[in-house]
C-alpha cells in the first residue's frame, strides 16, 4: 500500500460536538488556489470521526481495485489514498462521470446566450446528424440529450455515434434510456462557439477552478483524464452549487435543473447526473423500473457522477462532503453502479 495521507490533529473546534459528521454550519467553504498543490486538510479527531473505522475503509477499497480516494469536507482534505502503483500527480479516466462535465458546459454555453437547451438539436449541427426520419430527429432536443430521452435505439447500436447507427426508436422524451449520444451536445457547443470543444471547455470550466486534464478520443468518445485532484476540484463547484469561491461559473438556476429529477421516466436522473434518494430508477441497458434509493446506504440527498469501471464523484449538500473514487472494476463487472456503491457507503457511514 503506497503513503496513506490521513491528516491527524488533537485540536478539537469548539463549534463541532465530538459525535457530529459534518462541520459547524459556521465554518467557511475551503476552496484551493488555482495553481499550485496546495489544499487544507482536516483530521478525522477534529470532525469527531472513528479512527478505527478507517483503515476497513481503506483496506476494502484496496481490494476493490481503486487507485485513489479522497474525501474532502468543506472543501478540506480529510482522507486521501493511493493504491497499486497510482499518485496524485497520476492521470485517470473519468468515463463516463465526465457526463456531468458535458452537463456543466451546456449549462454555461446556455448562460452567455449561445444556445437554448430546448432547442433542437439540429438547429446548431444541421439535418441529417441521425439516420431517423427529419420528422423524428427535429423532436430531439438539446434537452433531450441533457436527460437521455432522445429516443435513439440505445442497444442494437451500441456507443457509436455516427448517423447511420442513429436510428429511431421512439418519439423523443417517451423512453428513458442511457446512450453516448449525449457526446453531440459538445458539437453543439463548438458550432455555436466558434471554438473547439476542447478549447472552450478548458476556458469556461477547467482552467476557472483550477482543473488539470485533457479530452481523449477512445472508441468514437471523447474521455476526460485528469489527477485525482483536480475530479475534486470539479465536485467541490458542484457541491458548492456551480461557484468556486464568489466567482459564478454555472446559474444556480441551471445547477439544481441539473440535480433534480429531470423527466417523469427515470426519476433517478438529472441532466446526466445521478440522483440518489428517489422513489424509483432505472439503470443503463435496462427498461426495468428499480423501486427505492439508488445506493440505499447513502445519503438521500447525495447526486453523483458515475463511470465504467467504478469512476465516482459522489456529492452530499446535508455533509458538505465529496467522495471520489478512481480505478479499476471492482468487481468482475464493469457497470457504473453495482453492490460496490452500497458496500463502500456502509464503510463510509462507518466513519461516523
Amino acid at each position: 500500500m503506497s503513503k496513506i495521507y490521513i491528516l491527524f490533529s488533537f485540536l478539537l473546534l469548539a463549534s463541532c460536538s465530538s459525535d457530529s459528521p459534518t462541520p459547524s454550519p459556521t465554518e467557511t467553504m475551503y476552496f484551493p488556489p488555482k495553481t499550485g498543490d496546495v489544499w487544507e486538510t482536516k483530521s478525522i479527531a477534529t470532525l469527531g470521526w472513528k479512527q478505527s473505522a478507517v483503515q476497513p475503509l481503506l483496506d476494502y477499497l484496496e481490494l476493490k481495485h481503486s487507485k485513489s480516494f479522497i474525501i474532502l469536507v468543506n472543501g478540506r482534505i480529510v482522507i486521501e489514498q493511493y493504491f497499486n502503483g497510482h499518485s496524485a500527480t497520476s492521470p485517470w479516466y473519468w468515463a463516463s462521470a465526465g457526463k456531468t462535465l458535458t452537463s456543466t458546459v451546456t449549462g454555461i454555453a446556455q448562460q452567455e446566450g449561445l444556445i437554448n437547451i430546448n432547442n433542437k438539436v439540429s438547429d446548431y449541427i444541421g439535418t441529417g446528424w441521425t439516420s431517423m426520419p427529419l420528422v423524428k430527429e427535429n423532436l430531439i432536443t438539446n434537452k433531450h440529450l441533457l436527460t437521455m430521452t432522445s429516443g435513439i435505439e440505445d442497444i442494437a447500436n451500441g456507443d457509436d455515434v455516427t448517423p447511420a447507427k442513429l436510428t429511431y426508436k421512439a418519439d423523443a422524451g417517451t423512453r428513458w434510456a442511457y446512450h453516448n449520444v449525449y457526446v453531440k451536445l459538445q458539437d453543439v457547443i463548438a458550432q455555436a462557439s466558434g471554438q473547439s470543444w476542447s478549447n472552450y471547455f478548458n476556458s469556461k470550466l477547467r482552467d476557472k477552478i483550477g482543473m488539470t486534464g485533457a479530452w481523449i478520443q477512445v472508441d468514437n468518445n471523447s474521455v476526460y483524464y485528469s489527477t485525482t485532484r483536480s475530479m475534486a476540484r470539479f465536485g467541490l463547484l458542484a457541491l458548492n452549487k456551480g461557484k468556486w469561491e464568489s466567482t459564478t461559473i454555472l446559474n444556480e438556476t441551471y445547477f439544481n435543473e441539473a440535480t433534480n429529477t429531470s423527466q417523469n421516466i427515470n426519476l433517478g436522473y438529472g441532466y446526466l447526473w445521478w440522483l440518489n434518494g428517489k422513489g424509483s430508477y432505472h439503470l443503463p441497458q435496462l427498461q426495468t423500473e428499480f423501486q427505492g434509493s439508488l445506493i440505499p446506504s447513502a445519503p438521500t440527498d447525495m447526486f453523483i457522477a458515475l463511470g465504467k469501471n467504478d469512476q465516482k464523484i459522489y456529492v452530499i449538500p446535508s455533509k458538505k462532503m465529496i467522495v471520489i473514487r478512481m480505478g479499476e472494476a471492482a468487481d468482475n463487472v464493469n457497470l457504473a453502479l453495482s453492490d460496490f456503491d452500497d458496500v463502500l457507503w456502509q464503510k463510509i457511514n462507518a466513519l461516523y
